[in-house]
């Protein structure tokens, strides 16, 4: 594997651990907590984080996955446990297949459900990007779930 996906996936992964530090050790009603209008739960945020990594992800490898993004915020009801899953079958996708791409291939396009094609690096940007936000997010929820 080149040394950009190596440092990627250890970016992701960082990302990630800053993320499960943010509600790890909370008790469960945490974890469905919402602490505002139009803010998110733990819960949600996780689910629909690691859903679109998988996507932008999968995108940049010409392996767009079904999903249902509504879906995601809907999500309610997992434990730290199967959140913390979700981030790492995550990165074993990463893991396993972004070997299968060369630097030489960032430039290619690909198509997916939006109006206009993203190239390979697009997208994976897109998805550290993506979840350095949710993880911003993550972060603020913690701190309003401690002073409460």
């Amino acid at each position: 594997m080149e040394q950009f996906f190596t440092d990627y996936l250890e970016l992701l992964h960082k990302l990630h651990t800053d993320f499960i530090a943010a509600f790890d050790g909370l008790p469960a009603e945490a974890l469905d907590w919402v602490p505002g209008e139009d803010m998110n739960s733990f819960c949600v945020l996780v689910v629909h984080t690691t859903g679109a990594t998988r996507f932008w992800i999968g995108a940049a490898l010409d392996d767009v996955p079904d999903r249902d993004r509504a879906a995601e915020f809907r999500a309610h009801g997992l434990s730290a446990d199967q959140l913390k899953a979700h981030f790492a079958a995550v990165e074993d996708y990463a893991q396993q297949n972004l070997g299968h791409i060369t630097l030489a291939d960032m430039g290619m396009t690909r198509t997916i459900p939006r109006p206009e094609p993203v190239t390979v690096a697009w997208a994976l940007l897109h998805a550290l990007e993506h979840v350095g936000l949710h993880l911003g997010h993550a972060q603020i929820t913690r701190q309003l779930w401690d002073q409460r």
